[in-house]
């Protein structure tokens, strides 16, 4: 038996259309597999199952909430939907949201990747921002590929707490992020403290202190890990998390 803890991965849902049939599938971006491998972990695909999301937990030692669609609007409390707002699946909406319930039950360290930030601010009773562009509450651009900025390239500066884990975990104040987000925090949810924000003040990363482990950024450090080394040290303390809770299996 393996050491090297599991991870457990949130996929996106999708329709693939083909000559013979429709066919609904769950995949993952492999720069989240690779991230996982990179920091000593073992990556393991979760499916969208809200009614065995505690038994799939019982098979890993952390909990990495990826990317993906707008969460529905409904969960947060907005009666209406935004025109930008896309992607919304209520299956993963509420397998998700289990997952968090389960996972904070058992103190299990959880890494929360853009969608997977927002997702995790909604589980604690927050609220979302449905377009930043249309708030009027962004002044910088936080879609870099509007500017012709690619995955590993750095879109804007994020500052952090200088009491977070995330300042252990890069060793200084001001990291560089990418950003591929439309959406973002708004009324922080319960226990979540914020931790690093944008020159604009866009909530970009948050945490709760009273957990073993429990992190959400905006940015997607997955995509960035190879380029920018530093962005590895996430994932190396998330594993190194559930690490922890695996040799108290």
């Amino acid at each position: 038996m393996s050491d090297r803890p599991m991870i457990g991965i949130t996929p996106s849902p999708f329709t693939d259309e083909a000559s013979h049939g429709t066919f609904e599938r769950y995949a993952t971006s492999t720069t989240y597999v690779d991230a996982v491998l990179a920091a000593g972990g073992i990556p393991l695909i979760l499916p969208p199952q809200p009614s065995h999301a505690g038994e799939l937990l019982d098979k890993v030692d952390g909990l990495l909430l990826s990317g993906g669609g707008d969460v529905a609007p409904e969960r947060y409390g907005d009666t209406e939907t935004h025109p930008a707002t896309y992607g919304i699946h209520p299956l993963r909406d509420q397998f998700e949201l289990d997952l968090v319930s389960a996972a904070q039950a058992r103190d299990m360290p959880i890494l929360a990747i853009c969608r997977g930030v927002q997702l995790l601010n909604v589980a604690r009773g927050g609220s979302l921002v449905q377009d930043l562009a249309s708030s009027g509450q962004a002044s910088i651009e936080h879609r870099q590929q509007e500017s012709g900025l690619g995955m590993d390239d750095i879109g804007h500066d994020v500052t952090l707490d200088d009491q977070s884990p995330l300042t252990s975990v890069f060793g200084r104040e001001m990291i560089g992020a990418n950003s591929f987000h439309h959406q973002a925090i708004a009324k922080v949810g319960q226990d979540l403290r914020v931790i690093g924000r944008a020159s604009d003040g866009t909530i970009e990363a948050v945490t709760d202190d009273a957990r073993s482990f429990i992190v959400g950024v905006q940015w997607h450090p997955e995509m960035l890990f190879r380029r920018h080394v530093d962005h590895l040290a996430l994932f190396t303390a998330f594993v190194r998390a559930a690490t922890g809770i695996r040799s108290l299996a």
